[in-house]
């Protein structure tokens, strides 16, 4: 439902922002990267709010990605249905129904619904890592010096095997534990297992898929269809809320690379990608207090990348309050207040709006029915208007999932299918440790099976009693790395996300 003046219809209101259909509230495109909310109780309408808006900026040719928990958003890729609920919400709100379909691309990590998608251990870096693995602050330290000594002995870490088998050499090695130990801080072996264990319950979980190449070029979010309308980028997302750490880290993974890469373009006509953030608590849930100003800063900054970010959530307490203060455009559908909590959420998302005096926002909120909502968009210079109780416009796509079919269809005549199906397993850290331990164990081959043997336990020389002699640093490192290797030949890992914006704003602090 996009009207081409340069805004979003939204709905309608009544007088004065009241019960009714007279004024059209509309998102702003030159206000849409200020970022948004879009909240309200299981049941109330989040997720149709959601797909009219992404209809809406598809159709201005604004780039959408969105996460897809139940399923339902999917139908946004079939032709509306022109249901008497629609065609009667419609006319309420003075316009006409007009069943439609929009470009969309399927994702998902695991990529079973969508293409894959991958990073890269290093990409993803140690911050965010210790957050999916749910590391303490002295094994997040660990992971630090682990990544600080594969840069220094340019050993790739890319995918799940490279990180096992780099944890595998350290928690083998007592010797090199105490010399790296000796520059960084304390490498324990009793912590490298710990960190093995969190890897293992990763794996379990199917988050190793999402380490390796080829890894997500960001820039294919960013793409329209040959009618100038932006692709709706779908994360698959139901099987991957049983993992939600996973989750949140790789949605905020993907907003630092959109901040990394993108290049500055200050305050554009219309952003080049709206970010919607589902089930948006995750995020926030439990996160040090490190990580929550990254995140802070972040999404203050990327709006001047062309960016915004929308969080939706059932409460607005979900979110922290330096975050909630850079939210501008508000879309609140109702809440119950059942409990004290409830009354005191219901209270603090009324006080968030510029108050409407033509009715008592808190108890507005309890009254709304299904698809309408409290709408505040920023207008003129960014100030918010005041409050008003809107009719919500219905979707012009389907409104429920695609059949399997259906969704099957659209990935196969992807453009981008062939460009992600396929993993890429080129020479990295894991390679780079059996490489040396050949090299190293080449000079010793000469004596045969013994004499290789030799050479990799041992210096293969006598000692003083015709005994092998005792072992060098060098050889017990190598022997370390050649057992690390043969443990982890088969076996794959997963890690993910946030090395460059994140860690360097954490380093600047």
């Amino acid at each position: 439902m996009a009207d081409f003046d340069g805004t979003i219809l939204i709905g309608k209101s009544g007088k004065d922002g009241g019960k009714g259909s007279d004024k059209s509230e509309v998102l702003t495109l030159k206000l849409a990267n200020r970022h948004g909310l879009v909240t309200g109780a299981t049941g109330t309408g989040k997720t149709v709010t959601l797909q009219t808006i992404a209809e809406g900026l598809s159709a201005v040719g604004v780039s959408v990605f969105a996460a897809d928990i139940k399923g339902d958003l999917s139908g946004i890729a079939a032709m509306g249905d022109s249901k008497e609920p629609f065609v009667k919400r419609a006319k309420e709100i003075g316009t006409d129904y007009k069943p439609a379909v929009f470009p969309v691309v399927f994702w998902d990590l695991f990529g079973e619904q969508g293409h894959p998608i991958r990073t890269t251990v290093a990409e993803m870096g140690p911050l965010l890592l210790a957050r999916m693995l749910e590391l303490n602050d002295v094994q997040e330290g660990v992971l630090n010096i682990l990544f600080k000594y594969a840069d220094e002995n340019q050993l790739l870490l890319l995918d799940f095997k490279d990180l096992q088998a780099l944890l595998a050499e350290f928690g083998n090695n007592k010797d090199l534990q105490r010399e790296v130990g000796a520059t960084y801080g304390n490498v324990s072996t009793q912590t490298i297992g710990t960190i093995q264990r969190q890897l293992l319950v990763l794996q379990n979980q199917g988050g190793e898929k999402f380490f390796g190449e080829p890894a997500l070029d960001i820039n294919d979010f960013l793409r329209t269809d040959r009618d100038g309308r932006g692709i709706v980028n779908i994360l698959a997302a139901d099987k991957l809320m049983g993992s939600p750490k996973l989750y949140a880290t790789f949605l905020l993974w993907m907003l630092s690379e959109l901040f990394e890469k993108l290049p500055e373009i200050g305050d554009p006509d219309q952003p080049k990608l709206c970010f919607f953030f589902d089930e948006a608590h995750l995020l926030f849930s439990d996160a040090p207090p490190a990580l929550l100003k990254a995140v802070e800063q972040v999404v203050r900054l990327i709006r001047s990348k062309g960016v915004g970010v929308y969080f939706v959530t059932q409460n607005p307490l979900d979110v922290p309050d330096t975050v909630l203060a850079q939210l501008g455009n508000r879309v609140q559908h109702a809440l119950r207040a059942f409990t004290p909590r409830d009354q005191k959420a219901v209270k603090a998302a009324a006080e968030t709006f510029r108050q409407n005096p033509a009715f008592d926002t808190s108890q507005v909120i309890t009254q709304l029915g299904v698809g309408e909502a409290l709408v505040s968009m920023l207008e003129g210079k960014g100030t918010p208007e005041m409050v008003a109780r809107t009719l919500i416009a219905p979707p012009s796509a389907r409104v429920g999932p695609l059949t399997a079919a259906e969704r099957v269809a659209i990935i196969s005549a992807s453009p981008l299918r062939n460009k992600y199906t396929d993993v890429i397993d080129r020479e990295s850290a894991y390679e780079s440790l059996q490489k040396k331990v050949a090299e190293a164990a080449a000079p010793a081959t000469s004596g045969g099976l013994g004499g290789m043997l030799g050479g990799i336990f041992g210096s293969g020389q006598p000692g003083p009693r015709g005994g092998r002699a005792p072992q060098s640093m060098a050889e017990k490192v190598l022997t370390s790395a050649l057992r690390s290797a043969a443990s982890t030949a088969g076996r794959q890992i997963g890690s993910a996300i946030l090395r460059g914006v994140l860690g360097g704003l954490l380093k600047k602090r």
